[in-house]
């Protein structure tokens, strides 16, 4: 069995994989990394091999403890892809990144895909049919959005996203919404409808964490996954063994 972790900034998700199933995930804050550990540890006692991948320095005393009960790996710009990595500055590539195009590659071989990650940040990442992983865009995601208006104006408020929003707003708040929400719909629309132009039958992936919230508000056909990620973590840990 595999172990796979990411960490976030604030957040850790740990994904238990049998091969390429997933068994059970858990979400949680960085200070209780050891006892979502001991649980999984003790529920599933079978897991040998685990890949970190973290966005900041990962704590010297959590590494410890992984080399010390299981096979590590640590996503890195050495460690072995599973693509052609064809961008121009390969080691600025963040691990989300690299284990989003992991998983394109693994779920849909020799197919165009747009993988679209609705985070933080909107990231889009296109690897050919012939899985060559060619860049993307990154953009402002929805809660940085509304953070920009209330941030860098003196009488905006802060607001969360809503689920029913106008075209037209009749009132600021309002018309807040139409702008954060109407407008990074638009703009995702736009961006798909722009790849599709250039690739063939192309496949878009939407996933992160306002995936659901977005996903019935595009009018493209997409596929929205919220593991995908943890998927190709698990493919890259796969992957590496094997090697």
């Amino acid at each position: 069995m595999n172990l796979v972790i990411d960490i976030g900034n604030t957040l850790v998700k740990m994904a238990v994989f049998q091969e390429d199933e997933l068994i059970v995930k858990k979400t949680s804050l960085k200070q209780n990394f050891f006892k979502n550990l001991a649980e999984l540890d003790q529920k599933y006692p079978d897991i040998k091999d685990v890949l970190v991948s973290s966005v900041s320095k990962t704590p010297s005393k959590w590494l410890q403890k992984l080399q010390e009960d299981y096979k590590m790996y640590v996503l890195d710009k050495e460690l072995p892809q599973v693509f052609s990595n064809l961008y121009a500055t390969p080691k600025t590539l963040g691990n989300d990144r690299i284990a989003l195009v992991s998983a394109a590659s693994k779920l849909y071989p020799s197919q165009n895909v747009l993988v679209i990650d609705a985070g933080t940040c909107v990231t889009f990442d296109v690897i050919n049919s012939e899985n060559e992983y060619l860049g993307g865009a990154i953009s402002p995601g929805l809660q940085m959005r509304y953070k920009a208006m209330n941030t860098f104006t003196e009488n905006l408020p802060l607001l969360e996203p809503e689920q029913v929003v106008n075209l037209i707003g009749n009132t600021t708040i309002n018309s807040m919404h139409s702008g954060a929400i109407i407008g990074i719909t638009a703009e995702i629309d736009g961006v798909i409808s722009m790849y599709s132009s250039q690739f063939k039958d192309l496949t878009i992936i939407l996933t992160g964490g306002d995936s659901q919230f977005l996903c019935k508000r595009l009018k493209n056909s997409i596929f929205a996954n919220s593991n995908f990620l943890l998927e190709g973590l698990n493919y890259i840990l796969e992957f590496n063994k094997s090697q």
